[in-house]
């Protein structure tokens, strides 16, 4: 799997273009605004989008997925149906961060634990892992040895538990029930800033080594 990292919005968040070097079909997770920068990011690469992921409802993550879909003709995917709420607030929420207009919508199919979703032809698994919000899942590409986990895990942090619907014991069982046992050597995209790896997360994040 090929990917490419777009920061965008004022919050600076990891929207990925991801792709099969096969077909040139590729998906793109989390397009949280400036999309301009996003498609630019695609035709560059000659990558054909088919589709949009979403690891979780935060307007920052999920405020250009309306526009995106509706522009490009394309289905929307995920999150877990646990974040219903947050995308059925992304208006509020858009008027509450400055970030504009951000329309509502319905994924065209929700993910659940266990599912798979299809990017040309690589298949990533879902892992479903709440506590940042109700519904986040991660998509993970086992050959690859790559994950891209939203919220959930940074370098050197985890992910927020003061909005509503976070907890924080519920964070810290999903990055260590979910996430960590799939191997220190997968390498993980976040949400926000540098890449990583769950050994590394492991052995030095100050809030996994309590």
């Amino acid at each position: 799997m090929k990917y490419a990292i777009v920061p965008v919005t004022p919050f600076q968040q990891n929207c990925t273009v991801i792709w099969c070097p096969e077909t040139m079909q590729g998906a793109v997770v989390d397009p949280g605004g400036d999309l301009e920068l996003v498609v630019a990011a695609a035709e560059a690469r000659q990558v054909h989008l088919e589709k949009i992921l979403l690891t979780h409802g935060h307007i920052d993550h999920a405020g250009g997925s309306a526009s995106l879909a509706k522009r490009l003709s394309l289905p929307i995917e995920g999150p877990h149906r646990g974040d219903q709420y947050w995308i059925d607030g992304l208006p509020e929420q858009g008027r509450m961060f400055g970030l504009g207009a951000a329309a509502a919508f319905v994924p065209d199919r929700w993910l659940a634990a266990g599912d798979t979703v299809t990017v040309g032809s690589l298949t990533l698994d879902v892992l479903h892992c709440p506590g940042h919000t109700p519904g986040h899942i991660v998509f993970h590409h086992p050959p690859s040895r790559l994950a891209l986990v939203g919220d959930v895990l940074f370098q050197g942090s985890i992910g927020r538990t003061d909005f509503p619907g976070g907890d924080h014991d519920t964070l810290l069982r999903s990055i260590r029930q979910t996430l960590l046992p799939l191997g220190d050597d997968i390498a993980f995209i976040p949400g926000h800033g540098p890449m990583s790896t769950f050994g590394r997360e492991r052995r030095s994040n100050p809030f996994l080594i309590r």
